[in-house]
């Protein structure tokens, strides 16, 4: 019986690594170059108009905020008009304020250098009625440099006056830059409506619904940060008041002002004006008013930061209390002063335009 014999197959071939259809074209790779030389040149245009582009930033941000008190006015006026009697309000503040702390500051300034030296030698007979504290003032001799330092106090008032006349060239060679966000704004103001009415014209139907309800969320949401900012400035302002009455420090108004206002700026704004207070109360009852008022400004920092902001916010803007938080970090490191102000409004039009297009791409119904 034969056996008939199956020819063994032929050694498998090794597979190359890339098949022609997925090796990189030439097109492809021209493709990836200029979209790398692209990215880079936004990005180097980005940086070279930073500038006039912050401009445009705060703008809008102030056009969005000042919309719900000229649409309030427009009802009984001209929207020209309104806009105008916003203006005139906004220009109005900063010398109004300056009015305000103008002489207060001047007065503690002129009680400060006239009566430093006294204080000075108040510290000296403290200390040198403490064991501990003679102790270490023999050892370092700090009262007696301080003692030096006050008598000199008076004749470095004209350096401070010097350094204060460069802060008033810098204000005023600023105001170019405020002029100029000062006119943006007023066009957006003006035309802003018209343009955005463009902008829906030229989408599909199918969009218009949804860029709407994005436009109008993040107006709201603006218009209720700067509403929830505002209510905690009065918070912090008329508590303020209250514990420096209570306290008798002088010029509890303007201070109580100054309080209010520092706390527009979330996180650090209420610290620095703290800081301010409790310099004003060394010189006036040391130191039972300075303990009592540090002890309330760190308790009342702590609830605004982590309760009164964050609930206030979350409830304007529908924002979570983390959120918040992060924001405030993320832009205050980023632009300072600024970016703290307008980072939670910031986050909030950001999620609002994010949910927005979790849903278009999930296909939901509009």
């Amino acid at each position: 019986m034969s056996v008939t014999r199956t020819p063994a197959p032929p050694p498998a071939q090794p597979q190359p690594l890339l098949s022609p259809q997925s090796s990189l074209s030439a097109r492809s790779v021209v493709r990836v170059v200029l979209i790398i030389v692209i990215v880079a040149i936004s990005l180097w245009l980005l940086y070279l108009l930073r500038q006039p582009l912050t401009w445009l930033f705060i703008a809008a941000f102030l056009a969005i905020a000042l919309s719900g008190p000229v649409n309030l006015l427009q009802r009984k006026m001209p929207r020209g008009l309104a806009i105008g009697l916003v203006y005139l309000i906004l220009l109005t503040l900063p010398f109004a304020l300056g009015a305000l702390f103008g002489p207060p500051l001047i007065t503690q300034a002129n009680s400060l250098a006239q009566n430093l030296p006294a204080y000075a030698a108040d510290l000296t007979h403290f200390v040198d009625s403490n064991p501990t504290l003679h102790g270490l003032e023999q050892n370092f001799n700090f009262t007696s440099t301080l003692e030096e330092e006050a008598k000199t106090l008076p004749s470095k008032l004209s350096d401070a006056a010097t350094v204060l006349s460069g802060v008033g060239v810098a204000v005023v060679s600023s105001l170019a830059s405020i002029v100029i966000v000062l006119v943006l704004c007023a066009f957006m103001l003006v035309s802003g409506k018209g343009w955005v009415e463009a902008v829906l014209r030229a989408q599909r139907p199918d969009r218009i619904a949804r860029l709407e309800r994005v436009i109008d969320n993040v107006g709201r949401a603006v218009g209720n940060y700067v509403g929830g900012a505002l209510l905690v400035g009065l918070i912090a302002g008329t508590l303020g008041f209250i514990v420096l009455l209570i306290l008798g420090v002088p010029f509890a108004g303007p201070l109580a002002v100054l309080v209010g206002l520092a706390s527009l700026i979330p996180l650090i704004g209420q610290l620095a004006a703290a800081v301010l207070v409790g310099i004003v109360t060394i010189f006036t009852d040391f130191p039972s008013a300075t303990i009592a008022w540090t002890i309330y400004a760190i308790i009342y920092s702590q609830i605004e930061n982590h309760v009164i902001q964050p609930q206030i916010q979350r409830r304007a803007l529908n924002v979570h209390p983390f959120t918040v938080l992060v924001a405030v970090l993320f832009g205050s490191t980023l632009f300072g002063v600024l970016g703290a102000i307008i980072a939670i409004p910031a986050a909030a039009s950001i999620q609002i335009a994010a949910r927005e297009f979790l849903e278009y791409r999930n296909g939901e119904i509009v």
